[in-house]
């Protein structure tokens, strides 16, 4: 597949009034023709049309629908929640430790450096130390 997000082929494409009139038994022969000739091509499309078939009137599959979107909408909007909580959502301050450790590190080092070269001079001319 080109086109990652279209789990369906577009030749395959159903429209949902025609599968709401096949299963009334209202649609005509060559909308039937089409929905079982997909039937028949694909697993995904025979299983549906036949789970959509153990309901007893469209007003059940209708209820069924909404509800199955209302959790959808619930869980993405609870994902999209928890993601938005582990952003970091301020990072100035984060920017500002960094900086202030780094001068520490590098003022220690500095000090270190100047240090271990004065008392490396004392050690080589010690009697320059002394006058």
């Amino acid at each position: 597949m080109t086109d990652l997000n279209d789990i369906l082929n577009q030749d395959e494409a159903m429209n949902n009034e025609e599968l709401m009139r096949y299963l009334e038994g209202n649609a005509s022969e060559t909308e039937r023709f089409a929905i079982e000739k997909q039937m028949a091509s694909s697993n995904f499309v025979n299983d549906a049309v036949e789970g959509l078939q153990s309901f007893s009137t469209p007003h059940q599959m209708k209820q069924y629908a909404e509800q199955l979107n209302r959790q959808l909408h619930q869980q993405t909007s609870t994902s999209q929640r928890r993601r938005n909580k582990r952003e970091l959502k301020d990072q100035r301050w984060t920017l500002i430790a960094i900086i202030v450790i780094l001068a520490l590190c590098l003022l220690g080092y500095a000090a270190i450096h100047l240090y271990n070269k004065k008392h490396h001079t004392d050690f080589l001319n010690p009697m320059e130390s002394i006058r």
